[in-house]
């Protein structure tokens, strides 16, 4: 695909919480054996008032303020959610309002969760591709947060809210690979939540968002592997060739037997959830961001990321990274 990644930024909201806090709130949670699987131990949460589409705003604002035109140039924003402000309008609309994007600008929402960057991204790079786009920017940003209880020991040790923009622009080389996209609709009740709307949710109210872990995690373990060969067979390269992987940031216990199962060189495994937590479809664009900031990703590196998770579904690409 003629398209390439040119920017990253993200926000966080300003609360966060420890494991101490998980442990003072519910006294009866071996908070030992919890971190031990999650790997994680501080998660943010937004305020009562502030939603996924404030947190992708704050995000893209990172982006926007550092360029005087940018604003004006984007021609596609797609804004990757789970937890919308609304059930209609569309969220990307009010997102394209606040942040004084042109008219000409299309406006759409994905509702995906953790595949959901990798799938916004073969959205954006194929529009971009056929010159019906020229510059994209893609929101990921989720409060799941808002869906759960204080004393629920399945999510709340996991989930984190977050926002991250991507600046997609076009270029010359195939920068992003062929994909590998799947769904197993199947287990879509393994992770739902059965009422909807973010907006007037309070985080405190009953608990909400159902996920049944296990299922969860066999899900992943039969079907990323599988995913990953397939890529690799259609791009023909080895696995060594890959300089670096970016999973969906889920947990410890995923990211580790996904290391074990492909026998991978877990130098080359990136990770960063232990301070962020599992912040859903931002995991990967966040993931990336720091994986620049620490000097992981080079000029012409090999880098697959891996979503994977709610619906049941799951993607794959390759980045062959250009930073000109």
């Amino acid at each position: 695909m003629k398209a390439k990644i040119k920017d990253i930024t993200y926000f966080f909201p300003e609360f966060s919480e420890t494991n101490a806090d998980l442990k003072r709130d519910n006294p009866d949670w071996d908070m030992e054996k919890i971190t031990a699987k999650t790997g994680i131990t501080r998660r943010f949460m937004s305020e009562p008032d502030q939603t996924a589409l404030d947190l992708g705003h704050s995000a893209a604002k990172l982006m926007l303020d550092k360029s005087q035109h940018l604003a004006e140039e984007i021609d596609l924003l797609i804004l990757v959610t789970q937890s919308p402000d609304y059930i209609l309008p569309t969220s990307a609309c009010i997102l394209q309002e606040r942040l004084n994007l042109s008219h000409d600008c299309m406006a759409f929402d994905i509702n995906q969760g953790c595949s959901g960057f990798v799938y916004g991204l073969s959205v954006a790079g194929s529009l971009i591709e056929s010159k019906v786009a020229s510059k994209a920017l893609i929101i990921c940003a989720d409060s799941y947060t808002k869906y759960i209880a204080r004393d629920d020991r399945t999510n709340r040790p996991l989930f984190s809210d977050a926002g991250a923009a991507t600046l997609l622009v076009d270029s010359k080389s195939e920068d992003i690979s062929s994909f590998v996209m799947g769904t197993d609709g199947s287990g879509h009740q393994s992770l739902i939540v059965r009422q909807g709307g973010a907006k007037e949710l309070n985080q405190n109210d009953k608990k909400i968002l159902e996920m049944k872990g296990s299922e969860v995690f066999l899900f992943t373990m039969k079907r990323i592997p599988t995913a990953i060969k397939q890529l690799l067979l259609k791009e023909k390269i080895n696995i060594e060739e890959i300089d670096l992987f970016i999973f969906h940031q889920a947990s410890k216990l995923v990211i580790d037997n996904l290391t074990r199962l492909m026998k991978l060189n877990s130098k080359k495994v990136f990770r960063n959830y232990e301070e962020k937590g599992n912040t859903v479809s931002a995991t990967i664009p966040i993931a990336l961001k720091d994986a620049l900031d620490q000097g992981l990703i080079q000029q012409k590196s090999k880098v697959m990321i891996v979503g994977f998770g709610v619906g049941l579904s799951w993607g794959a690409t390759i980045l062959n990274w250009d930073s000109a």
